[in-house]
């Protein structure tokens, strides 16, 4: 008796040991089972499944990359670093080619808008090609501004990333087309994916602006920001000499990038000639007129001033900025190619802030050497300038001025003045034409600017004019989680 009560305890232990088997074992079918289903569903090529949420690294690091402070981290701490994200195994409908057109920051964007648009029709992207074709003439690869392995392997969670279309396919002339302008995903699930499946291979021979700012799936928008953030990162190349530009201006405390737009091919462009010479506004006039793509030809040049369209000159800029407070001694970095009119264009600016520096100032001539015919890795530099600074400045809304607002917005760093040019170039008249003193003028441009300094605030949604509305990439809101927008209101009211 007294051994049968002793091996009670014995069988409980074993039949609590089967009962927990069991148990371990019905949660890994049910994890196995769910796995499967979710990979069927999308090997099948079903274009609405959910997207995953961003990851954290996109909404919770403010600071950059989450998966490169780890590696960072990782590599000071002496372990390895992060594996990269699980592929995502999915039917692909088709190969999508892209060409993007325009600058830098241009191409930057149309990226991120093609690869969401990749991601929601279950293609397989092939690595951009950049323009080689336009005004500058940069002859710049993908992979010559962009670390290409960490593009592919960051997004391999969302899309499936190749270097080049498969053997198969060598011989076969894509269907080329170009999508409809500030087109919703409806656009691209509707008249995009059944092209796809029948051609099996398409190319996009213009990309920019080929996505709307707003109206689209939250989960769209967040890879948007995911590719932007996270998976665009510069060859470590042009980092390492980011980097250095940034230390060196660091050395004398903080400082100011003024984005100063006013290269020959913006002024030819846009026709803005206020302060030109009639030689150089003939100069400027037959540039415009050589180059076939800018559609627009005869511009009334004082007209475009006075409703804001033109880049304020520099003698213009170097009001706004005394207006605005800033000191003599302000080490003001100018983010531009060659200004128009050389040195003497920039001699006020350098008379009033004599603490001017640029990117040659800060880099050896052979470390610049290589970039100097390349266009697209100077902008590359001053976009890392452009961002880390303590206040950014652009005197013109282009792509770059709109891209480098919404990156600082996202990385919760420090302001963007959003000039009013329209209002601005009428204090300036007023003021050159003695009507206002210069204490009125400064009062002025400082009162009009207070709600321009890249407040917390939601895009301005206007149906129907998406050219008119907020810039879905100079203010990413659906990206921006609330403590980060807590934080920045709180700075712009203590400051």
């Amino acid at each position: 008796m007294a051994k049968q009560k002793a091996s009670l305890p014995v069988i409980r232990r074993r039949v609590g040991g089967v009962g927990l088997l069991r148990w371990a074992v019905r949660v890994a079918s049910s994890i196995l089972l769910w796995t499967a289903l979710l990979q069927l569903s999308t090997f099948f090529g079903l274009p609405r499944l959910p997207l995953r949420a961003v990851r954290p690294s996109c909404l919770g690091n403010r600071n950059g990359s989450a998966t490169a402070s780890a590696v960072v981290s990782n590599e000071v701490a002496g372990l390895a670093p992060p594996a990269p994200p699980t592929r995502r195994l999915y039917r692909s409908n088709g190969y999508l080619l892209i060409s993007c057109n325009g600058g830098l920051n241009q191409m930057r964007a149309a990226i991120c808008d093609m690869v969401t648009v990749a991601r929601y029709l279950n293609l397989t992207m092939v690595v951009p090609e950049l323009d080689k074709q336009s005004f500058w003439a940069d002859p710049s690869d993908f992979g010559d501004i962009f670390d290409v392995n960490h593009f592919i392997y960051s997004l391999r969670d969302e899309v499936k990333v190749i270097r080049e279309l498969p053997h198969k396919f060598s011989g076969k002339v894509p269907l080329s087309m170009q999508p409809v302008s500030w087109s919703s995903e409806k656009y691209y699930l509707r008249q995009i994916l059944p092209l796809v499946r029948k051609h099996k291979v398409i190319r996009f021979s213009r990309t920019d602006s080929r996505l709307a700012n707003n109206g689209l799936p939250l989960r769209l928008q967040k890879l948007r920001c995911r590719v932007n953030y996270n998976a665009l990162r510069f060859t470590p190349s042009i980092e390492a000499l980011g980097n250095k530009m940034i230390s060196s201006l660091r050395k004398t405390g903080s400082f100011v990038v003024l984005h100063l737009r006013y290269e020959m091919d913006m002024l030819a462009f846009s026709g803005c000639t206020h302060g030109c010479s009639d030689q150089e506004t003939a100069e400027l006039t037959r540039m415009r007129y050589a180059y076939p793509w800018w559609k627009e030809k005869e511009i009334d040049s004082e007209k475009k001033r006075l409703e804001g369209l033109c880049p304020l000159t520099p003698g213009e800029t170097t009001l706004v900025l005394k207006a605005l407070g800033f000191p003599r001694d302000t080490r003001i970095y100018i983010a531009s190619g060659e200004i128009y009119g050389g040195e003497k264009r920039l001699a006020a600016l350098k008379t009033e802030f004599p603490n001017i520096v640029r990117k040659e100032m800060l880099l050896s001539d052979d470390e610049l050497r290589l970039f100097k015919k390349h266009s697209n890795q100077m902008a590359a530099l001053d976009y890392l300038v452009s961002v880390a600074s303590d206040v950014f400045i652009p005197s013109n809304d282009g792509n770059m001025a709109k891209v480098v607002e919404g990156h600082r917005r996202f990385m919760g760093f420090h302001r963007t003045i959003q000039l009013d040019r329209k209002k601005l170039v009428e204090l300036i008249d007023l003021f050159e034409d003695q009507e206002l003193s210069w204490d009125e003028f400064c009062t002025a441009v400082k009162e009009l600017h207070e709600g321009r300094m890249s407040q917390p605030t939601r895009r301005k949604v206007i149906a129907g004019q998406p050219k008119e509305e907020d810039y879905f990439y100079a203010n990413p809101y659906e990206c921006l989680g609330p403590a980060t927008k807590r934080r920045e209101k709180l700075k712009h009211t203590e400051t």
